[in-house]
């Protein structure tokens, strides 16, 4: 028999949100273990916040909502606001009732120097790390570094001399920037709008555009991210490395892959005095002392080989699903602090799948 609609809704609904989310469903895991790195930074919260005045929301909720933007690719804060209202499964992962009002874009934006000043981000991502290394899911002596080009959120019309006074539009009537015949340099130009940035070419042939530069580390077992930063894409991957290799946590390694980049006699001078062996991907028809035949003969070399191209997935799900090939943010703590979260977010997605919590 043909059922019919009931236009008439009932006058008390009572659902369950956690009935509504299959038991199987992948966003369970990587809530579970989500819950346990924020219940860690209770007391950093804690002193983040006044014992007086208005409550706010809580800033497990507005980290909580920077996950599931970066896992569900949407594209700005007001649009997550927007479907918050009608999205269930994203309630259930913040914890809240189908009666709860939802918050405005504005709480990300007012809350993000609060989160930036006692670094929340970073002490989140690490506070994964912890748990992956608990869950023995971590190798701490076989690593790989690598970096990756973040467009800034600035146009290029933004550029302009350093010594122009002029504050005007830069482009008034839109009728676009002609640079034909004009040099441009980081020395004599830089964007008004997001002066960090850098203007960078990937190639002799290519146009040159605002740059980050998002460097990371990632385990040779799970390809796990251990390490993240944005810097100044001036400064390079090579700076990056030395800041890496003197950081405490890595004490135990024992042997660090890169890609030609990294292939120059300082670099390797470094890791060697050091004591790790550099399994750097070696240019062809250069000789460098501390990388020749007598490291790339091994096997376990061309195991890194193989391991190394696991940065590149974290790179490439940053950049497509977490939507971070360009940057949504001016300036590089605000390109830094998403980029953790959504690295953190990463790690969890891998750690739900090679370790999925029962129960």
């Amino acid at each position: 028999m043909r059922g019919d609609i009931e236009n008439q809704q009932g006058m008390f609904s009572y659902v369950s949100l956690e009935s509504r989310v299959p038991a199987e469903h992948p966003l369970r895991a990587i809530k579970a273990r989500a819950d346990a790195a924020l219940k860690e930074l209770a007391a950093l919260f804690e002193r983040m916040y006044s014992k007086v005045g208005r409550p706010s929301i809580p800033p497990e909720r507005l980290l909580k909502a920077q996950l599931l933007i970066a896992l569900f690719s949407v594209r700005s804060d007001r649009q997550f606001c927007e479907q918050l209202q009608w999205n269930l499964l994203f309630r259930w992962f913040l914890d809240m009732t189908l009666d709860e009002a939802g918050f405005d874009a504005s709480s990300f934006s007012k809350n993000r120097a609060r989160l930036l000043e006692h670094e929340v981000a970073r002490r989140f991502f690490e506070t994964v790390i912890r748990q992956a290394r608990a869950e023995k899911l971590l190798s701490d002596e076989h690593l790989t570094v690598d970096g990756t080009l973040i467009e800034s959120l600035a146009s290029l019309k933004s550029v302009r001399a350093k010594d122009d006074d002029d504050d005007g539009p830069i482009d008034p009537g839109n009728r676009g920037v002609d640079w034909h015949g004009q040099k441009r340099s980081n020395d004599t130009h830089a964007s008004v709008t997001d002066p960090e940035a850098k203007l960078y070419r990937k190639s002799h042939h290519g146009a040159a555009k605002l740059y980050f530069n998002g460097h990371a580390v990632s385990d040779n077992r799970h390809g796990l991210v251990v390490d993240f930063e944005v810097n100044d894409v001036i400064a390079g991957e090579r700076d990056a490395l030395d800041r890496r290799i003197n950081r405490r946590r890595f004490r135990r390694l024992k042997t660090l892959g890169g890609d030609k980049g990294y292939h120059t006699r300082a670099a390797i001078e470094k890791l060697r005095r050091r004591g790790i062996v550099p399994h750097i991907a070696p240019i062809a028809g250069r000789y460098t002392p501390g990388l020749d035949g007598r490291t790339t003969r091994h096997r376990s070399y061309l195991l890194s080989q193989r391991k190394r191209k696991l940065i590149e997935q974290a790179f490439g799900w940053l950049k497509t699903v977490a939507g971070l090939r360009k940057s949504r943010f001016f300036g590089r703590a605000k390109t830094e602090l998403y980029g953790l979260i959504a690295m953190s977010a990463y790690n969890l997605v891998r750690m739900s799948r090679l370790r999925p919590l029962t129960g």
